[in-house]
């Protein structure tokens, strides 16, 4: 996807097709738009930053959004290029739940080791709790981010190693909609948009 590109070639249009849940019009619209809105081809760590501060000026989203950027950014280059976008995109959005878990334990799993510790989960949680400020209320056993996160680990470690298999957290989520509710924050759905 290069700087100079205004349109889709055929073959990234249907390589995207094949690997999103988009069809053509939509992959094209979304080209545009971002385009239009990340004219350099990519979407930097602190833009992507900035459109989550838009969603959530109550809270600090910072932290939440470096973390969406690490997965968003598959390749690890520091930006965000359209391919990545879409396919990350078109699995928050319109993936099944298991995908949608699947990513999501992707973003929780900060070192990338196959597991989420009650650190990693500690930070997620936190940076969730930071950027959505006061607008929830919140049971006294999930009032502070290490409460949540000790219910959180009490319901999925089924096994009691202190950390989260792919499995566990997954099953877990389906009964805790605290991890999916976490998901639908992602403000990945809206337009991109630099101001």
């Amino acid at each position: 996807m290069g700087n100079e590109q205004a349109k889709l070639s055929p073959e990234d249009l249907r390589e995207l097709e094949d690997s999103t849940y988009f069809d053509k019009r939509e992959l094209q619209k979304w080209f545009r738009e971002f385009m239009k809105d990340c004219p350099s081809g990519s979407l930097s760590k602190e833009d992507f930053i900035r459109i989550y501060q838009q969603f959530f000026p109550q809270g600090d989203p910072s932290q939440f959004a470096s973390h969406v950027f690490k997965v968003f950014d598959s390749n690890s280059d520091g930006c965000i290029s359209f391919k990545e976008f879409i396919v990350a995109l078109s699995v928050t959005s319109k993936g099944s739940l298991d995908e949608k878990l699947d990513w999501a334990f992707s973003l929780y799993d900060l070192d990338g080791d196959g597991y989420i510790s009650s650190t990693e989960m500690l930070s997620i949680v936190t940076s969730i709790y930071e950027m959505v400020g006061n607008m929830f209320f919140l049971p006294g056993d999930e009032d502070t981010p290490q409460k949540k996160v000790n219910k959180i680990f009490s319901q999925m470690d089924r096994d009691r190693d202190g950390r989260l298999t792919r499995q566990e957290f997954k099953e877990g989520s389906k009964m805790d909609s605290f991890i999916v509710q976490a998901l639908s924050l992602d403000c990945n759905q809206n337009k991109v948009e630099k101001k």
